[in-house]
């Protein structure tokens, strides 16, 4: 069974959703290498909680795809132990909220196996992880808890906003000889449908990618922040013309901070979106990134909308937690006008 086989689509013209995409990535990688394989609660026979698995273990086999016990911290140990002996696992955490009891193996050994061995050894893994709010779940679902990993020296970090980059960025992940976290924002998994490059398809690590170019003021943001950021600047140009660059950062630990420089140069305002607590969150690096690297060009402060200080709330309070369309425009604002 070929990739698209499992994805559902057309080989050459394949317009898939995020969470297909993620299929397709992940049976491209497991057809291209015999190393690949899949673990994790109910990825096999029920195809994950998302479905982002379903069929690949009939495709390829339940020795490749590998339902595991509901053991956050054994299925990554398993992965690090997988990892050194050679292979290329890839470990699903259901959601981010639940994988606080895999920190210990991610950041204690994942992280720092090149440097313990002195590059004798690595462990080329990836663990995906469903992560942000939206979908209305219950507690320790919802979570957005980046900047734990982008801080630990050893562990890569990316997350996409589009179905072209949520395949290229987990063949990237997965080709990669360190251990690398992929978010995926569960609030865009069947939110739209976008074009993805057929068979193999990988996106560098470590790239961001400007989403629109703009001359007034550089809008910073990723994973599901970055459709209400792109609606904002499409509205703001339409009703007051300003013209909003928006950057979808989407490799989050290794930044790209060369683009985030060229950008604040270019508009010299910066305002920055995500949903996670604004406390020590990613934003306060890329704010750190502009002071360092841009600061003369500032017009104004860099603002910041993100979430609360305050664990994600239930039900219908989401929508005000999350830095919804009205909030961003008013950053947008604030730096341009205020």
């Amino acid at each position: 069974m070929s990739a698209a086989d499992v994805a559902g689509g057309d080989a050459e013209t394949e317009r898939l959703t995020l969470v297909e995409a993620v299929r397709e990535g992940l049976a491209a990688e497991l057809s291209r290498d015999e190393r690949v394989m899949v673990l994790g609660e109910d990825v096999g026979t029920n195809g994950g909680v998302f479905r982002a698995t379903e069929g690949l273990q009939e495709a390829f086999g339940p020795d490749r795809v590998v339902d595991t016990p509901l053991a956050e911290s054994a299925i990554v140990g398993s992965a690090i132990g997988l990892a050194l002996s050679g292979m290329r696992p890839v470990a699903e955490m259901q959601f981010m909220g639940f994988a606080s009891p895999a920190y210990d193996q991610l950041v204690s050994h994942a992280a720092r196996m090149r440097s313990r061995s002195r590059g004798q050894y690595a462990a080329p893994m990836v663990v995906r992880m469903p992560y942000g709010a939206g979908i209305d779940a219950p507690e320790h679902h919802s979570e957005s808890r980046e900047a734990a990993y982008v801080h630990e020296p050893g562990l890569k970090v990316v997350t996409p906003s589009t179905p072209a980059d949520a395949k290229g960025l987990l063949a990237a992940a997965i080709r990669d000889p360190d251990p690398v976290i992929v978010l995926e924002p569960k609030r865009l998994y069947r939110a739209f449908r976008g074009d993805v490059p057929a068979g193999e398809h990988a996106v560098p690590i470590g790239e961001a990618a400007v989403r629109r170019e703009g001359a007034d003021v550089s809008l910073f943001t990723w994973g599901a922040s970055t459709q209400p950021a792109l609606a904002v600047a499409e509205e703001l140009a339409g009703e007051r013309g300003i013209d909003v660059e928006v950057v979808d950062l989407r490799s989050l630990s290794p930044l790209d901070r060369g683009t985030i420089a060229d950008s604040v140069r270019k508009t010299g305002r910066a305002v920055v979106v995500h949903e996670a607590p604004q406390t020590a969150g990613v934003g306060a690096e890329v704010a750190a990134t502009i002071q360092e690297e841009a600061l003369y060009y500032l017009e104004v402060p860099v603002e910041r909308v993100t979430g609360f200080d305050a664990p994600v709330p239930l039900g219908s309070l989401e929508d005000y937690y999350l830095p919804q369309a009205v909030r961003i425009r008013a950053g947008v604002l604030d730096a341009v006008e205020g």
